[in-house]
């Protein structure tokens, strides 16, 4: 055997010296944050990493944050910056980062009750808590996961073995959505060993939300076709427009034709919280399966999401394995093991990230934050109906606001609106995304980031209008 001490184990002094730069690092770089541009476009975009190889010997702690800042926190989206509005942003709550250094400290295996129930138990209260925050009974299924597209997967591959859907009967099996659900369904299907399906895509009315009488017509064609539907995905904050279907109506319809009823609320579900959210939401109740991501909600950093099953048998079914290892676990069964519910063994103690903020901050805070995140929604639409040459199609249900430039120089909008959202980006001060709207392209203000205030919009319309100025003088010399 080597004698030679481990070098994996640092000394207690060693500990504390790395925790004190890294802690010294984070509390610079949040005292400076509310000056650090929202986006930065670096021509190396963290190629300096390639420079600095793996090797056998170490390097110091500062050197190490020294090429973390350059190449890693620089370049792109800050994602921790209340100038973050562009897609639906991630949250980065300070405690969240404690709980993470907490847990992989700790290092307990929250996969099986039996290894870890203190965990388990701190999981599955999280789930419980967000199962009352949508009506879902107390005994309903959840896992905790990395996001929405995980969470999707787990939730249709229950569908699939709930309904019945075998490998033969794929090519008949008729699944509902909208042109505008979010691309990971896809995908879940996909992966799901579902891709075969036929998917209906059902019309939409002026606010991009599904039309339940044409869902329940296209069920009824397919089903005098000789086809078999079974399952329907609704959205509860779309990604392009931040709308929310007609849940009780679908649901309704679900219930009737004995569908499975999936509703995507990964970016709208926790906006149930919020005073004027709730009710925004009503019938959310009536899915058999509802996926939530903390991580946009919730303010959480990326990497936590969480799906709810209402049967939590049908979950299990789809998900429980045995294996003669692992049989010490058998005999403790006081909580659901989340390994039994979800693809994943091997798995990080996610529970710990959400549940101390939830602590320390009380709920009422985050019901706070997402109240003011729909008033600063609505602030954005009245002040875009405000200017000159700006349509707002669609009032917003949620946090998210669509909206164009229609020059008056006869440039053409759509290239008009590529260069303005180029021009923000370049900017840098905050960060807008696009997207198309029935082939016209459009600008999206995402205001998700707890950091992001009445100030935050104020800079982005302002910018809007600075930049839009430019463009058109720009076209006119």
């Amino acid at each position: 055997m080597s004698r030679t001490p481990y070098p994996l184990e640092p000394t207690a002094s060693e500990r504390v010296a790395v925790q004190q730069a890294v802690e010294s690092y984070i509390q610079n770089f949040l005292t400076q944050l509310p000056a650090l541009p929202a986006y930065v476009d670096t021509p190396e975009k963290g190629a300096g990493l390639l420079e600095s190889p793996l090797e056998e010997n170490p390097i110091s702690i500062e050197h190490a944050l020294g090429l973390l800042k350059s190449e890693v926190d620089v370049p792109g989206i800050n994602s921790a910056s209340g100038g973050h509005l562009g897609y639906i942003p991630g949250g980065g709550l300070y405690y969240e980062g404690l709980g993470d250094y907490l847990a992989a400290v700790t290092n307990k295996y929250a996969g099986i009750f039996y290894s870890a129930p203190g965990a388990v138990r701190m999981e599955n209260l999280l789930l419980r808590w967000m199962a009352s925050l949508i009506d879902f009974p107390a005994d309903a299924a959840g896992n905790l996961t990395s996001g929405g597209s995980i969470a999707s997967l787990i939730a249709l591959a229950t569908a699939r073995d709930a309904q019945k859907i075998t490998s033969r009967m794929i090519p008949d099996a008729v699944v509902y959505l909208t042109a505008h659900a979010h691309h990971c369904l896809d995908k879940a299907l996909r992966i799901a060993g579902l891709g075969e399906c036929p998917v209906r895509y059902i019309p939409m009315d002026a606010r991009y939300r599904m039309q339940p009488e044409a869902l329940e017509q296209a069920i009824l064609e397919d089903k005098a076709a000789g086809l078999t539907p079974w399952l329907i995905i609704a959205s509860a904050g779309t990604t392009d427009v931040g709308a929310v279907d007609p849940l009780s109506a679908i649901g309704q319809i679900a219930r009737q034709h004995q569908l499975w009823y999936h509703v995507d609320a990964a970016y709208g579900g926790f906006f149930a919280l919020a005073p004027s959210g709730k009710p925004k939401l009503e019938g959310i109740a009536l899915a058999d399966s509802v996926v939530m991501d903390p991580h946009k909600g919730l303010f959480i950093p990326y990497g936590s999401g969480a799906v709810l099953i209402k049967n939590r048998k049908q979950t299990a079914e789809t998900h429980h394995y045995l294996a003669n290892y692992m049989q010490d676990a058998l005999s403790a069964t006081e909580e659901a093991s989340p390994a039994d519910l979800s693809p994943e063994l091997s798995k990080h103690f996610r529970g710990l990230r959400l549940w101390l903020p939830l602590k320390l901050h009380g709920v009422g805070a985050f019901r706070g934050a997402l109240e003011e995140k729909l008033d600063l929604a609505k602030y954005a639409y009245a002040q875009l109906q405000q200017m000159a040459g700006v349509e707002v199609p669609v009032e917003p249900e949620l946090s998210l606001v669509i909206f164009r430039f229609v020059p008056t120089t006869g440039e053409e909008a759509n290239a008009f609106n590529q260069k303005l959202i180029k021009a923000v980006q370049q900017d840098g001060r905050v960060f807008l995304s696009s997207t198309l709207l029935d082939g016209n392209f459009m600008l999206r203000l995402a205001i998700l980031s707890f950091r992001t205030h009445q100030e935050t919009i104020d800079l982005a319309l302002q910018i809007l209008r600075e930049k839009a100025t430019e463009i058109e003088q720009d076209y006119r010399s």
